[in-house]
């Protein structure tokens, strides 16, 4: 018996896998309109912000949402190039290359979108094209090399909300970290080393990631201990003893206790220390953006060379060189085994 609406199926490509690559996100434009909607997505994310919803509703929209987007635009503004915001920019090259190089393997059968997970292109948003391409495997890979709710976890669920409201599921691969991932973590060494067989070595090299509130390791989040893991790793390839490198977090916001030493606070305090000449990298971001360039580059320069440091160098991140694409291609394939 033939029933309406079966051949609605027709479409389905059972030998074709999906790959969403997904980042943090960026605002669509440098502005205070864009930048407030941009912030209020993603401050709103309770694995972001863990405050009691109705307390943190009113800071938010009547403290934060009032005064932070337009000094937020103005650095935006300084970071933003002809093609946009640098995350997006680098993001969208890194599918494209990554793409590139599954294709030579795979053919047509895998297919490679870029979402964000606050912003655009949003995750369902690519979650619905690969639908509509009637795509049944799915591989997610946020490009956060160190796991923590507020990112890993927080794209899962931008994932699994959206497939709260889908019929037909696809089958779903979830690589929900890689810090210690010898390609990247060799990816990562080569960098550092080019540029340094370029421009010299410095006194120490500081390896800057992002900060969570302490209270986030104190409930069992794993971040904390796999940056620690990342910099052994890297510092090893490189060949660097002890004293010669270092682990800081930065971006803190608020005033409870983050992770710890503080990266701006660390810049202040390394001249006083004896230790003149810094280079800077940042493992847990896979493209350089506001955090690295503003903050890092700029600011945290600033504070530097304020407290008597005399050279300091920020040390790009990976973006989409080919040893990087080449080292996420490989995680990807070994997350496509059997498919």
């Amino acid at each position: 018996m033939a029933y309406k609406g079966q051949d609605n199926l027709d479409h389905l490509n059972a030998d074709k896998v999906g790959v969403l690559i997904t980042n943090l996100g960026t605002p669509d434009a440098p502005e205070t309109g864009a930048v407030r909607r941009y912030l209020r997505e993603f401050l709103s994310d309770p694995r972001v912000v863990e405050i009691p919803r109705l307390i943190w509703f009113f800071i938010l929209n009547l403290v934060i949402l009032v005064v932070r987007p337009r000094k937020s635009a103005e650095a935006y503004k300084g970071v933003w190039t002809e093609e946009g915001s640098p995350l997006l920019v680098y993001s969208l090259a890194q599918g494209e290359g990554i793409q590139e190089r599954l294709r030579q393997t795979y053919g047509e059968k895998v297919v490679v979108r870029v979402g964000m997970r606050y912003g655009n292109p949003s995750i369902a948003s690519q979650l619905q094209a690969f639908e509509d391409e009637g795509i049944r495997k799915l591989v997610v890979l946020p490009l956060y090399p160190q796991y923590s709710g507020s990112t890993n976890g927080s794209t899962f669920d931008a994932v699994a909300r959206d497939f709260l409201k889908r019929r037909l599921l696809p089958d779903l691969r979830f690589i929900s970290h890689y810090p210690d991932y010898p390609p990247y973590i060799q990816a990562m060494a080569d960098h550092i080393r080019a540029y340094r067989d370029k421009h010299g070595t410095a006194d120490k090299l500081v390896l800057s990631f992002h900060g969570v509130p302490k209270r986030f390791l104190l409930k069992g989040d794993p971040y904390f201990h796999e940056c620690h893991q990342t910099s052994q790793l890297l510092a090893k390839a490189l060949g660097l003893a002890d004293d010669q490198w270092m682990t800081t977090f930065q971006s803190r916001f608020g005033a409870e206790e983050w992770l710890q030493p503080y990266t701006d606070e660390t810049m202040k305090s390394l001249p006083g220390q004896g230790v003149k000449s810094i280079q800077v990298f940042c493992p847990g971001f896979s493209s350089d953006c506001l955090e690295t360039v503003e903050e890092i580059d700029e600011e945290n320069r600033e504070y530097f060379e304020e407290a008597g440091g005399e050279s300091f160098a920020y040390i790009s991140a990976l973006n989409a060189e080919p040893a990087h694409l080449d080292a996420l291609t490989q995680l990807i394939e070994d997350n496509l085994q059997g498919w």
